[in-house]
């Protein structure tokens, strides 16, 4: 009889415990929960722990100077948990006209009338001018800059193949990955789906630079790096096969690569 109570009174303790351990794990996973500041709607984005501007900008293709400036970031660009992004301009709101000055956008003017309603012209005023075409990013970058490669090995996948937003290059497990022109890391981590391991590489104001599926990422958010130091170790890609996926961003869009790279001149044709 007296073990018998021994018994149910281990199992009770037992029990306690485990409660108490369940319990305080349920309030661990609520407290790390990212509560909206508010309902996100369509054309917008909740900041999750381990974002940056820069990311969410890259994962949306956008600039992320138009990023912050739909959402009132100022230049520190600091964005919190829960944050909730507009990714597109508000309706009905003045449009800003920009212009490429010594490798800057630098704004022109403000039209004063809503989107999809032109200003009527005057009777007097000269016929608009239609803004000449946006041309290939040079060799020598706004910096001043060359870009030189960012790993050694062939390319596997070109710019546009199969909506290929950049460059794949095939090499080995491990194989040093250099950046490919001097900069500040704006992101080193995993958050972004389909990029693995991946580490983005602010140039000047117009271009960035993006490496993924890394086995190590050697560099950390807000470390100055210098073109061709090693910045990561080669991974494997979706494939399962060692690879680095290199991109290149003008003003948020993708650019192909090969067109700024050293290249061969068969590769530079993709």
């Amino acid at each position: 009889m007296a073990s018998q109570s021994l018994m149910r009174g281990v199992a009770l303790a037992c029990a306690v415990v485990l409660g108490g351990c369940a319990g305080w794990s349920t309030w661990e996973e609520e407290r790390t929960v990212v509560v909206p500041e508010r309902v996100a709607g369509a054309d917008e984005y909740v900041v999750v722990r381990g974002d940056t501007l820069y990311s969410i900008a890259f994962r949306n293709q956008l600039d992320y100077r138009q990023l912050a400036r739909w959402n009132d970031i100022g230049p520190s660009y600091l964005i919190y948990p829960g944050q909730v992004l507009r990714l597109k301009p508000k309706p009905g709101v003045v449009v800003e006209r920009e212009r490429i000055v010594t490798g800057e956008i630098e704004s022109v003017g403000i039209d004063d009338v809503a989107i999809g309603k032109p200003r009527a012209a005057s009777p007097d005023s000269p016929p608009p001018r239609m803004p000449p075409a946006p041309e290939e990013p040079p060799q020598t970058a706004v910096g001043g800059y060359r870009w030189g490669l960012p790993t050694a090995g062939s390319v596997i996948r070109g710019f546009g193949e199969g909506g290929n937003r950049g460059i794949d290059f095939g090499g080995s497990d491990g194989q040093p990955i250099f950046a490919a022109a001097p900069g500040r890391v704006v992101y080193s981590g995993n958050a972004l789906k389909g990029y693995g391991e991946l580490i983005i590489i602010k140039h000047d104001e117009l271009f960035l630079s993006a490496y993924g599926y890394n086995a190590q990422r050697h560099v950390k958010e807000g470390d100055v790096v210098t073109a061709g130091q090693p910045i990561a170790t080669m991974g494997r890609g979706p494939e399962n096969r060692p690879m680095l996926h290199f991109e290149i961003r003008r003003s948020g869009k993708p650019v192909n690569p090969a067109k700024l790279l050293p290249m061969p001149t068969a590769a530079s044709a993709r």
